[in-house]
């Protein structure tokens, strides 16, 4: 029997797209995209949401989630790290569901592109390298081998060394950008490691197109114009 957690967090106090969780992108809520995606996954026992607003809360039981605790003032700061709230919400859940779950899954709400396919592969690709943590990531536009520079005293330089300066971009070493979409823990990997980078963690790639993560208005406005595209 599967017994993985799923974690969705909301902060009520968004800055950058004031009041994103509950704004409506193509007729809905944001955080119903990756609700229904949670669910239509089957992967887990309980969906849980960890949010410091009773509104976000609410509009998440209607939607099928589970949301009856809210998130304490010190986790919802501008400043609060994002592993601390995932770790609370796990240890909460597995208080109040009298239970230990071997797995937690955690689906960042601002990444409404991502497809149940992509949460499906990420598990699998969990389970199938005996990975103690998965991060997703796509394949970058920008290679710190090849085009990323820094500056130092006053001159600049390429931000990674090599034997050999690449020529062309293609010959630089593959890099991915972290798309904050999809993470997975095995239980004693989220509650004793402070870091996502350890000897077993896994990668999994998703395409540029499904790894849009909404922190600005020009995020939001792009996603709109993808799923658009998508009804084409």
């Amino acid at each position: 029997m599967i017994n993985n957690l799923c974690t969705i967090g909301m902060r009520g106090g968004s800055k950058g797209v004031p009041n994103k969780n509950l704004r409506e992108l193509h007729g809905k809520p944001l955080m119903a995209y990756t609700i229904e995606q949670a669910k239509e996954s089957g992967l887990f026992r309980h969906i849980v949401v960890s949010t410091d607003s009773e509104e976000i809360a609410e509009t998440a039981r209607n939607l099928g989630a589970e949301a009856w605790f809210l998130r304490p003032p010190e986790l919802a700061t501008d400043e609060a790290p994002k592993l601390p709230v995932i770790r609370h919400a796990f240890i909460k859940s597995e208080s109040h569901y009298g239970q230990q779950f071997d797995v937690l899954v955690d689906l960042d709400v601002t990444s409404p592109l991502r497809l149940v396919e992509d949460i499906k592969g990420a598990y699998e690709q969990f389970r199938d390298e005996d990975a103690d943590i998965l991060v997703t990531a796509s394949p970058a536009r920008r290679n710190p081998y090849f085009n990323m520079l820094e500056k130092v005293n006053g001159r600049i330089r390429i931000v990674k060394q090599m034997n050999k300066l690449p020529v062309r971009r293609q010959d630089a070493p593959r890099v991915y950008d972290m798309n904050a979409s999809i993470y997975i823990w095995k239980r004693d990997a989220l509650l004793k490691r402070d870091t996502l980078f350890t000897e077993n963690t896994s990668l999994f790639v998703m395409p540029e197109e499904r790894s849009v993560d909404i922190d600005t208005e020009i995020d939001w406005d792009f996603v709109e114009f993808i799923m658009d595209k998508r009804d084409e």
